[in-house]
């Protein structure tokens, strides 16, 4: 098996699901750029755990935690994954194969009328590249019984702010916060601004995107700021969340000609120095 790399519009790409490890750690992924949300744009995240860490500390989490490159899909490369894994950030192409798929899935759920839990913090995406930002606070926010958070940071203080909120409410405040309330988009330039790679410019169209995998109440919840609800993948447990969100993404790997997928663990280990 080979390790398979690409470019994507002259920014390096670091393809994470392949068949055998990674030989290029050096090859970063950049984050998504959205149409048709709003005027508002930031410099995309680079999917990189040094970058990421260094912004959640900014913005409160104390730990233990870490991020972790997945470097693959089967049991053997998941297994090198440190443990426990609180949540899975995904980031995948988006495709007219990814784009019809969320329809039916975001389709169907309706039709179902599957009950999602209150204690599920999801907000809406109205910012163009922030989709980074939003999965991991989709991500950490949802975790916050595992992952020790200062009270004074700016996540603790976004998460009361926005209490009783719609997820639609919950994206406005984030893009337009009122006077006084905590702002994250400075922490999100700064961020978006390391890295190994050069950011592109705001008004440039990636066409990748975060996600977020967390587990509650027994199930498998994609929190994806641009669909019309949080998404249900069936039955899982703390321990599994790993295993599930990879056959998750097996399926969209399959169901697109693309490549560029990228996979980061949101651990409970303590980070290596």
């Amino acid at each position: 098996p080979r390790v398979l790399e690409e470019t994507v519009q002259q920014h390096c790409v670091r393809v994470l699901i392949t068949e055998t490890p990674l030989t290029s750690p050096s090859l970063k992924l950049v984050a998504m750029g959205e149409e048709d949300i709003s005027q508002k744009r930031w410099i995309p995240l680079e999917a990189n755990p040094d970058v990421m860490t260094t912004f959640v500390q900014g913005l409160g989490v104390e730990g233990p935690f870490s991020f972790a490159d997945i470097y693959g899909l089967d049991e053997e490369l998941l297994s090198m994954v440190p443990q426990p894994v609180h949540a899975v950030i995904l980031v995948f192409p988006i495709t007219d194969e990814t784009e019809a798929a969320s329809l039916a899935e975001d389709e169907q759920q309706a039709q179902q009328g599957l009950a999602i839990p209150n204690s599920l913090f999801y907000l809406k995406q109205s910012i163009g590249n922030a989709c980074g930002t939003i999965a991991i606070i989709h991500a950490i926010c949802n975790n916050t019984d595992s992952i020790k958070l200062d009270q004074e940071g700016f996540l603790v203080k976004f998460v009361e702010a926005t209490k009783g909120m719609t997820a639609q409410e919950r994206g406005t405040f984030l893009e337009k916060p009122p006077e006084g309330a905590p702002d994250i988009e400075s922490a999100h330039q700064a961020a978006a601004a390391e890295g190994d790679t050069a950011p592109p410019p705001e008004d440039e169209c990636i066409n990748l995107h975060f996600v977020a995998f967390v587990e509650r109440q027994g199930k498998l919840w994609l929190l994806d700021g641009r669909r019309a609800a949080p998404v249900c993948h069936g039955d899982t447990s703390p321990d599994s969340l790993l295993k599930d969100s990879a056959a998750v993404v097996s399926a969209m790997v399959a169901k697109t000609n693309s490549l560029q997928f990228n996979l980061i663990a949101v651990t409970g280990s303590p980070m290596e120095c």
